[in-house]
C-alpha cells in the first residue's frame, strides 16, 4: 500500500467512526507506529487535516467541534500540465518580487506554494530541479512608473505619459485613460485610449519613461469594444479593421503548427501535405516575426502587402549572409 492510498483509509476511517484508536489505523494500515505517525503530521501539516487527538476517547477524530477547521485537500493523482505550470510560475514570479509592501507575506505565501506542490515523496526541491518553467522573450526592465499607472488605472484618472517609441527612436507625449493592464508573453502592456489620436492605444509598459497621474476622470471604454477593438486580430497590437492572413506551412513544420493556437479565431486545413493557416489580423508587427522564425518553412500566401514584406525581410537577410560570406 504505498502512501496516497494510506492517506484515503486515514480519512474513510475517520470519517466512518467517530473517534478511530491507533491500534485500528495500524491494523488496517499495516504499518510501524512510526510511519503512521508521520503520515498524520503531513496531512496536518501539509493538507491542513483537521485531525485531533481525543484524549477521553483515546483515538483520533477527523473534525475538532470547538474549533473552526481550515479545508484540505487529499492527494491523489498528480498535478496536470496547467496546474504544475501555475504553480511553478507563481512560485518563480515571487522570487524574482522585490522588496516592497508585500515583502512581510511573501515568506508563508511561497511556504504555502511549496506544501501544494509537495505531493507524497516528491520534495519541492526534487520537483524545482526536474521540472522548469522558463519565461519567452521577457524584458527585464522594470518600469519606474508601472505603480502610477495601476493606481490610475483602478482609480479611473487620466495619465501624462512620456512614451519611447522603439522603431523611430523617439520620445512622444501622450495624454491617455488606462482602460486596462494585460501581461503577455511575459510583458506588461497598457490598453488605453489615446485622446490626441482619439482612439485606442497598445503600450509596452517598459517603453513609458514617465507617467504623472492627473486630475482628470479617466474616459471608461466599454469591455465590449475593448475586446472588438484590441482582440479581433492576431497578437497584442490588435484593431478593430482585419484582414485575413494565409500561411501555407511544410508538411515536416505541419506536425508541429496543427497542434498550436495562434488565433481563437483561426481556421485551418491540410492540402497536399501542407498546413494552411488562416487568422485574422490588423497590425502585421507581431505577426511579422512570428512568421519570420519559421524561414523556409512558411509561405504567405496572403494578403500581397504581407507576402511581400516578409520576402523584403528574407532577402535583405540573405544579402546581409552573402555580404559577411564576401568579407572573409
Amino acid at each position: 500500500m504505498d502512501r496516497t492510498e494510506r492517506f484515503y483509509k486515514i480519512e474513510r476511517m475517520l470519517r466512518n467512526q467517530d473517534v478511530v484508536p491507533i491500534r485500528d489505523f495500524l491494523d488496517e494500515l499495516g504499518v510501524s507506529a512510526a510511519t503512521f505517525k508521520r503520515d498524520i503530521e503531513y496531512l496536518r501539516e501539509r493538507l491542513n487535516a483537521p485531525i485531533p487527538w481525543d484524549r477521553e476517547k483515546h483515538g483520533y477524530r477527523l473534525y475538532d467541534p470547538d474549533q473552526e477547521n481550515p479545508r484540505h485537500e487529499l492527494p491523489g493523482l498528480w498535478f496536470n500540465s496547467s496546474e504544475i505550470h501555475a504553480l511553478l510560475a507563481f512560485h518563480h514570479l515571487l522570487d524574482r518580487l522585490q522588496s516592497g509592501l508585500l515583502s512581510p507575506h511573501i515568506a508563508p505565501l511561497k511556504k504555502r506554494i511549496q506544501a501544494l506542490i509537495e505531493k507524497d515523496d516528491h520534495s519541492f526541491t526534487e520537483v524545482a530541479r526536474r521540472i522548469r518553467v522558463l519565461p519567452l522573450a521577457a524584458r527585464h526592465i522594470e518600469s519606474p512608473c508601472f505603480q502610477s499607472i495601476a493606481h490610475a488605472l483602478l482609480a479611473r484618472r487620466r495619465l501624462r505619459l512620456t512614451h519611447y517609441h522603439r522603431a523611430r527612436n523617439e520620445e512622444t507625449e501622450r495624454e491617455v485613460s488606462p482602460q486596462r493592464l494585460v501581461h503577455y508573453r511575459d510583458n506588461w502592456y497598457l490598453d488605453a485610449w489615446d485622446h490626441g489620436k482619439r482612439a485606442l492605444r497598445t503600450f509596452a509598459v517598459d517603453s513609458i519613461r514617465s507617467a504623472a497621474l492627473l486630475d482628470i476622470k479617466a474616459r471608461n471604454v466599454p469591455d465590449k469594444t475593448l475586446d472588438t477593438e484590441l482582440g479581433n486580430g492576431y497578437g497584442i497590437f490588435a484593431g478593430r479593421k482585419t484582414q485575413t492572413a494565409v500561411l501555407r506551412f511544410t508538411p515536416e513544420r505541419a506536425r508541429w503548427i496543427a497542434s498550436e493556437q495562434w488565433h481563437p479565431k483561426q481556421k485551418s486545413r491540410l492540402e497536399g501535405g501542407y498546413y494552411i493557416l488562416e487568422i485574422p489580423h490588423s497590425d502585421d508587427r507581431e505577426l511579422l516575426m512570428d512568421i519570420l522564425k519559421y524561414g523556409p518553412d512558411v509561405e504567405v500566401i496572403a494578403p500581397a502587402p504581407l507576402r511581400r514584406e516578409v520576402a523584403e525581410r528574407l532577402r535583405l537577410a540573405a544579402q546581409r549572409y552573402n555580404e559577411t560570406e564576401k568579407q572573409r
